[in-house]
């Protein structure tokens, strides 16, 4: 195999980076060039992404890249871009676009959501979709904007998802991929299409929506401007990877074929799933709720959404405003150091969800369910850790009752699996072998779905070989499952309660 570069632009919901990938011999080697922190703006009817600063940032690992490549005496054959699920932008008749695209925590979504789904009308709306219901989804955000904005989505000749829309800016292509249009709650799984029962009540025809792209479709050349903006003398490919950053990520998970694993990718948010050949679609699942995503090569991502280190992003944020200045190491000791099981929370309590207090909401939680108070900023993350590993235990056991899969090892990838202390209260709780990385998974399955666009890798079975074989893992080994009992039992006792806590 001869050597091919290819550039990854990542981008989470709190920071995005620029990694060059260097295929070689099926062996990938990662650098870095560009890293940045982004986040929503409050702006004037509702919250923002900043689009020009995350344009800006993409033309800056661009240019990195570039000159990266020159300095090793390389040419870069292509880029792709991942984001997070759901969010979009809208296009008028010449292009342009007719708004910011809004981020998916915007509070009118929550009361349009509620609508829908009353009075069972989420059933129909899950029947249709096999997606997880939460104000975020792309349904619920065209709903709300149905109702506050009909003029703009009026407008609208053509609809693009945050990773479709920076391949649009750059090659001015626009393409639709799979994985991140199956986010939407408007995408059937198993018809591999668009679901007219979703789009139809919006007006969302096929020319607004698109043909649906498999990952690793070669969307266009980078624009000839951009080229010369970031001096490169070589034309450059933008291949659309797996967009959903999570289906890039799983797409890396280091396993070869067989065995009985789970994933785990950890983030902003936590995605705990099985990697199916077919949808499961029932009143069982969406009771828990899972949810049916599609990945690389077909395969579903079936999985349950789980809040994540949002929670810890921002306890973080609101210590700040108090005075306290921590970084995420540090506050990751300070919790270590707490007392173990003192305060416990639903992770995916509604409020919780929502920007800004949530050292008051952690609060308000602990009252309403007869628990103490945390009281220092090492409880309050711990509390959100221990939160997460039971709701981790407890979406296995969903996943092993609904699928009949045995689950032997999980595999936690992403760039929260540098958190130790989580990785050990997760195997303790879920009393299972864990295999940490790659902490980059999502840069990883990003680049090799591109190589695999232009020709160079084969199919999943080849992406996750590769992966294997250029990932340095670590095991992390139960060490107290029998202490995680009681707890277990105490966290559903709170998952009950929570459902009857005023918003």
């Amino acid at each position: 195999m001869s050597t091919s570069v290819h550039l990854a632009i990542d981008l989470g919901a709190e920071s995005g980076r620029a990694m060059v990938g260097v295929l070689q011999e099926e062996r990938l080697t990662l650098h870095e060039v560009h890293r940045f922190t982004h986040g929503p703006v409050q702006r004037e009817g509702g919250l923002f992404w900043d689009l020009e600063g995350l344009w800006r940032e993409i033309r800056q690992g661009l240019g990195g890249a570039v000159a990266w490549c020159r300095s090793q005496g390389l040419e870069l054959a292509s880029v792709g871009v991942d984001t997070w699920g759901v969010d979009f932008a809208l296009l008028g008749a010449s292009g342009e676009l007719l708004e910011s695209p809004r981020c998916y925590r915007d509070p009118r979504n929550i009361p349009v959501m509620r609508r829908m789904t009353g009075a069972d009308g989420g059933k129909a709306i899950y029947d249709a979709t096999g997606i997880q219901l939460m104000a975020l989804n792309t349904l619920f955000q065209l709903h709300a904007m149905k109702q506050h904005e009909p003029g703009v989505l009026g407008r609208a000749r053509r609809l693009l998802f945050m990773p479709d829309l920076f391949h649009y800016m750059l090659s001015g292509v626009m393409a639709s991929e799979q994985t991140i249009a199956s986010t939407s709650q408007m995408y059937d799984p198993r018809t591999q299409g668009w679901s007219g029962a979703m789009t139809d009540p919006l007006g969302l025809d096929a020319g607004v929506l698109g043909a649906v792209a498999a990952p690793g479709t070669r969307v266009g050349m980078v624009k000839a401007e951009l080229l010369a903006e970031c001096g490169a003398a070589w034309p450059i490919w933008v291949i659309a990877p797996a967009g959903h950053d999570t289906a890039s990520a799983i797409a890396a998970v280091p396993v070869v074929e067989g065995g009985h694993w789970a994933y785990l990718s950890s983030g902003t948010w936590s995605l705990l799933g099985v990697e199916l050949d077919a949808p499961i679609i029932n009143d069982a699942v969406r009771g828990v709720p899972f949810t049916n995503e599609v990945g690389v090569g077909g395969k579903i991502r079936f999985l349950k959404n789980i809040a994540g280190l949002w929670l810890v992003q921002e306890c973080k944020r609101d210590l700040e405003r108090t005075g306290v200045h921590a970084d995420y190491a540090e506050l990751t000791a300070m919790a270590a150091a707490a007392e173990p099981f003192r305060t416990l929370i639903d992770p995916d309590w509604g409020p919780l969800g929502i920007p800004g207090g949530i050292l008051a909401k952690i609060g308000r939680f602990a009252a309403a369910t007869g628990q103490a108070e945390p009281r220092t900023p090492g409880e309050y993350v711990r509390c959100c850790l221990e939160s997460l590993a039971c709701a981790y235990r407890r979406v296995l056991g969903f996943l092993r009752e609904h699928t009949g899969r045995r689950i032997d090892v999980l595999h936690v990838i992403g760039g929260g699996s540098k958190n130790e202390l989580l990785n050990q209260m997760t195997a303790d709780a879920c009393g299972i072998e864990l295999i940490v990385g790659p902490v980059e998974a999502t840069a990883t399955g990003n680049i090799l779905v591109q190589a695999a666009g232009l020709g160079l890798v084969g199919g999943l079975g080849a992406i996750r070989r590769i992966s294997a074989s250029s990932t340095q893992t670590t095991r992390v080994k139960p060490r107290d499952h029998e202490s995680w009992y009681p707890v277990a039992t105490r966290f559903e006792s709170l998952i009950t309660k929570a459902k009857d806590i005023a918003p």
